[in-house]
């Protein structure tokens, strides 16, 4: 399934208060999330497996590294309950490039998905990300609602930060 985000990260030192933010404005809490991201050795954008007990995809996109609102070219592929099958293939075919371990808290204001993150060995993040939908269906009416949160949570562009969590966790290893 092909899809277009538009989409920022950022770090957070509140997590809560973002979350009492989210509350006010009915967001639909889906619950807390421990994933396993395992990124995969590609020549051109990023392939990870996401293991959760949430969501469990297999995830292949393209990014550019910025730090405001940002386009990702996103295929999603659900493997079912149990990826590891999927994670050993690729692990034996690709090579591991670095793996994420979060805990997730994720909420949904219509087509916008929040993330809270807690991310091991790196602290804590807020994510936003518009979904391309029948309502939302062009780049700017995303970029529009990306913004609209950007600006409610408080979101500043000191806070935005440009790479994956995966980049981030590969520089703090050199």
């Amino acid at each position: 399934m092909k899809r277009i985000i538009i989409e920022i990260k950022a770090v957070s030192s509140d997590l809560s208060g973002l979350r009492k933010k989210l509350d006010e404005l009915n967001a639909e809490y889906k619950g807390v999330d421990h994933q396993i991201d395992t990124y995969f050795q590609v020549k051109e954008g990023r392939l990870k497996c996401r293991q959760g007990n949430i969501e469990n995809t297999l995830i292949y996109y393209k990014r550019a590294n910025q730090a405001g609102p940002k386009l990702s070219n996103v295929n999603l592929y659900k493997p079912g309950q149990n990826p590891s099958d999927l994670v050993d293939l690729l692990r034996e075919a690709l090579g591991i490039k670095v793996i994420v371990d979060k805990k997730r808290h994720i909420l949904f204001v219509g087509n916008v998905k929040f993330h809270l993150d807690e991310v091991k060995g790196l602290g804590t993040f807020v994510e936003i990300e518009a979904i391309e939908s029948e309502s939302f269906d062009t780049r700017e009416k995303l970029l529009e609602q990306c913004e609209h949160y950007m600006k409610y949570l408080g979101i500043r562009q000191e806070d935005l930060i440009t790479h994956s969590y995966s980049d981030l966790l590969i520089k703090e290893s050199i």
